[in-house]
């Protein structure tokens, strides 16, 4: 007398990527580059700002991490859904510890990923590798 269950999914079970994934991961791109121009500005302006080279080879590098992980959700792998908020993080503290700024760009970006990025990505997880 065995009973069988059913799995539940509350979420639509297609792979297929619709618009709402396409766009949440377009604003997440949109907000990304934002920073990075930020960024960009910002080593255009290191002279008379004072910000030693070395930080921008840090900069840049959490700066390409960050689209790599945009790119990996796009291709639904697991390890882009950890990889951008954390490099996000790390941008925002970097430039907060480092040339004490608050970007508006990161927090920002950061709802996005908590707020429309995660109602378009959690249904889509079974289908992440």
């Amino acid at each position: 007398m065995e009973k069988e269950y059913k799995e539940y999914s509350y979420f639509d079970e297609d792979p297929k990527k619709g618009w709402g994934f396409i766009l949440a991961l377009a604003a997440l791109l949109l907000f990304t580059f934002m920073g990075i121009g930020l960024d960009l500005d910002e080593y255009l302006q290191h002279e008379a700002l004072n910000i030693p080279k070395g930080y921008f080879y840090l900069i840049f590098s959490v700066d390409a991490l960050m689209i790599l992980g945009i790119v990996l959700i796009f291709f639904y792998r697991k390890i882009g859904i950890f990889l951008f908020p954390f490099m996000l993080l790390m941008h925002f503290f970097m430039h907060n510890y480092y040339l004490s700024t608050f970007l508006y760009s990161d927090i920002t970006n950061l709802f996005l990923f908590t707020g429309f990025g995660m109602l378009a990505i959690i249904p889509k997880w079974k289908f992440f590798r």
